[in-house]
């Protein structure tokens, strides 16, 4: 769902770059506000997983692919606000390192995949949980609806924007986006609720915890696993992706706003089109590029949570010796 340069006109690319940012800032504000050093290495490893889990493009129907979009995936184990950060570091990667998205879309890209997509998505969930009650079976459910809900949603805005673009008329591009996205958002659901009930199973306590990052255990360990078993999805499974063009492609070349896209200049980025043309055979510098940018999009939601988080209390404890003072 990553939109090209050429697609969107000037006023619709400027006006969702501010919503963007406006709703990247909100998330970064309560980051700062609510985040505990504890989180910073979830957070990065959240960017990472997702980074890789989107190289994974999986087959749908009629020459479709797909792929996970991890908003409501990252909001559901670490709050919605970490789940914008985590995306947004995602799709700047992308952009800047890979051409992947224009970068004058980068404000539409970031407002429908990091905020409207696990914005709308977290929202969703908290209602059916409050309604279908705190089981772990209630989670699930409410993960899963919730992950198909945010791809549809996302996919919708992404068809408006197109339209006040004078790309395509709203009446066709609405029902080719929204259709052929629900069809993708099957994967995403599966997906995503297969992952939270393994986290409930194994680190029950990471679902447990409160905003404030409380109850987290030791995170750092747990991080560095996760890492290594992202690169082990750019290693072992990225080659095997589909190569089927994705959703928005399918619906551009469908409906003949596909000779729109502006491409990239060669070696506007560094690793354009997720290839090293220096490297070797193409599958080995698709693993190389990839597992190089799974570690930039974790070290750059890292940076950014640990620098946004609440530093640790330093006062000082009474020692066993010492007699608190009476007013």
């Amino acid at each position: 769902m990553h939109i090209p340069d050429g697609f969107l006109d000037a006023k619709t690319a400027v006006a969702s770059a501010g919503l963007a940012a406006a709703g990247v800032g909100i998330a970064l504000r309560s980051v700062r506000r609510r985040s505990a050093g504890r989180r910073v290495p979830l957070i990065g490893l959240a960017a990472a997983f997702v980074f890789a889990a989107q190289m994974l493009n999986f087959p749908v129907a009629g020459g479709t692919s797909g792929h996970l979009l991890g908003g409501v995936l990252v909001a559901v184990l670490l709050g919605p606000s970490a789940a914008v950060l985590a995306m947004t570091a995602v799709l700047v990667v992308q952009c800047f390192v890979f051409a992947d998205g224009g970068i004058t879309a980068l404000g539409a890209n970031v407002f429908n995949m990091a905020i409207v997509a696990p914005g709308v998505g977290y929202a969703i969930y908290a209602i059916v949980r409050r309604v279908a009650g705190a089981s772990l079976r209630s989670r699930l459910l409410a993960t899963a609806f919730a992950a198909w809900c945010s791809t549809v949603f996302a996919a919708v805005v992404c068809a408006g924007e197109l339209a006040l673009s004078g790309t395509v008329a709203w009446n066709v591009v609405f029902p080719a986006m929204a259709g052929t996205h629900m069809l993708i958002a099957f994967g995403e659901s599966v997906i995503t609720t297969l992952i939270v009930a393994a986290v409930a199973r194994s680190r029950p306590e990471v679902l447990a915890q409160d905003q404030n990052g409380t109850g987290l255990p030791r995170t750092g360990e747990w991080a560095a696993y996760g890492l290594l078993a992202s690169l082990g999805l750019v290693v072992f499974v990225a080659p095997f992706a589909s190569g089927w063009p994705d959703g928005l492609e399918r619906v551009a070349a469908s409906l003949g706003f596909a000779s729109r896209i502006v491409a990239r200049p060669a070696g506007s980025a560094p690793l354009q089109d997720y290839t090293l043309p220096w490297f070797g055979p193409a599958p080995l510098a698709m693993v190389v590029a990839g597992s190089m940018g799974t570690l930039a999009a974790f070290a750059l939601a890292y940076l950014l949570a640990r620098g946004l988080a609440r530093p640790r209390d330093t006062a000082r404890r009474p020692a066993a010796g010492d007699t608190p003072s009476r007013a």
